[in-house]
């Protein structure tokens, strides 16, 4: 185990156990029922010695969830696109958005839990309609929208390998800690026991609001684009400033995201993120899924 001197402790789980975790009974929600449960063609192979038969989509139950959603260059954001066909969702004065999603993942379907902040962008695919602000408002109706994962930091060895092999996601381990206190979620991720090279003050406070959604996640594993469906339920509060439609903010650090040093933080500075969000979210149980990918490009 590694422990973080930075804030809260918080393990990284390094060790991959031979058996699936026993679980089934924390997955009896109604929301779960909507999904049948499959396997892959083949088991993971995730050691030399230990391979595994996942059952899919993978499930998490009673899980925290807190969100930051930022605008950004928007041609910064283009530039991290893997595949030309992908087009970032366009906002207001030449600007896209960068999604922070912080999970604690409490219980997951036969996996021990673990913590994740999924970086993301959200898109158009495949020549879909692009029109500013309407796109993302419209959102997950649309057919060729999605989110592409450019980072996924994990506190599970087991996570990273599972994610990278059958979905290509970018993920890595890391320590993250999520602490919930004083009216906000604040969530910090660190490599190697460095300091911090990201924090984000994400309000629990605002307007209650339940979602259940569907989307498309992309990804490319070995140089194939893939689509998966990931999906939640749940009750969020938000904190919504429409303001920063009409006007920009400083690229600045601030009391809601500020960003250290190292190879990551390089990456997130150059998408020239604004320090006023445009909107949080947060909810302390949600229930969700992640499929499989159902097509590739």
């Amino acid at each position: 185990m590694i422990h973080s001197p930075f804030g809260a402790a918080m393990d990284t789980n390094l060790n991959i156990n031979e058996q699936l975790l026993p679980n089934e009974g924390k997955f009896d929600d109604a929301f779960f029922k909507q999904f049948e449960l499959r396997h892959r063609e083949q088991p993971l192979q995730l050691t030399e010695d230990i391979k595994k038969n996942y059952q899919f989509p993978t499930f998490y139950a009673d899980a925290s969830c807190s969100i930051a959603i930022f605008h950004c260059d928007y041609q910064a954001a283009k530039d991290m696109m893997p595949d030309p066909r992908m087009e970032p969702v366009k906002m207001t004065k030449g600007r896209s958005l960068v999604i922070f999603s912080c999970y604690e993942y409490r219980n997951v379907m036969n996996v021990a839990p673990y913590n994740e902040i999924a970086m993301t962008i959200p898109v158009m695919s495949d020549g879909g309609m692009n029109v500013p602000v309407l796109t993302m408002l419209l959102g997950d109706k649309l057919k060729k929208f999605g989110y592409y994962v450019f980072h996924m930091p994990v506190t599970s060895l087991e996570n990273r390998i599972r994610g990278r092999k059958i979905w290509g996601l970018p993920k890595d381990v890391e320590t993250i800690n999520v602490d919930h206190a004083n009216g906000y979620s604040t969530v910090t991720s660190s490599v190697n026991d460095e300091k911090p090279y990201i924090e984000l003050n994400i309000p629990m406070q605002g307007d209650a609001q339940d979602f259940n959604v569907k989307s498309n996640l992309y990804s490319v594993l070995e140089g194939e684009r893939l689509t998966s469906s990931t999906a939640f339920s749940g009750s969020f509060n938000l904190t919504k400033n429409m303001g920063t439609i009409l006007k920009k903010s400083a690229t600045s650090d601030s009391a809601t995201l500020k960003l250290g040093s190292g190879p990551m933080a390089d990456k997130l500075k150059a998408l020239k993120i604004e320090s006023t969000a445009f909107q949080f979210r947060h909810s302390d149980s949600i229930n969700a899924c992640f499929d499989l990918a159902h097509t590739k490009a």
